[in-house]
């Protein structure tokens, strides 16, 4: 039976839960996943699991953080002036922002701490430094 290789476009169902057993993804009521293994177009540890499954198998395999969304830098955590945010523009904490970069590229952050003169934004990945638990199903290799 054939199996999944470097380069091969694959169909998969999986359910991703965190350490806990909270389910943060599945594909359970959608169409499956389409992606190319190693066209890095899913996190790096679940092309690694899909590689060499055959079509049919399931497999689960738990993904450390470096080879998830990374680990959580304390170097894309910053503090900035309460100030630079229009006066009537309510804030939350765990409220995500769009913010524009010096680059001219757009960044997605979480407002993670607030005070009245300061809000502390996390762009690191809300999945940066959790360890990643993956049932996948292979259910086509095109």
């Amino acid at each position: 039976m054939a199996q999944a290789k470097q380069g091969d476009t694959v169909k998969v169902h999986y359910t991703g839960t965190l350490d806990d057993g909270t389910v943060f993804d599945t594909s359970a009521d959608r169409e499956p996943l389409e992606f190319t293994i190693g066209g890095g177009q899913v996190i790096p540890g679940f092309d690694i699991a899909v590689l060499d499954m055959a079509l049919g198998d399931i497999k689960i395999t738990v993904i450390p953080a470096e080879e998830a969304y990374g680990l959580h830098s304390e170097d894309l955590v910053t503090e900035v002036d309460r100030e630079r945010f229009p006066a009537d523009m309510e804030l939350e904490i765990g409220q995500q922002l769009q913010v524009g970069l010096a680059d001219d590229q757009q960044a997605i952050v979480m407002v993670v701490d607030m005070s009245d003169t300061a809000v502390t934004l996390d762009a690191n990945h809300p999945l940066a430094g959790q360890e990643l638990t993956f049932e996948i199903e292979l259910v086509e290799i095109l």
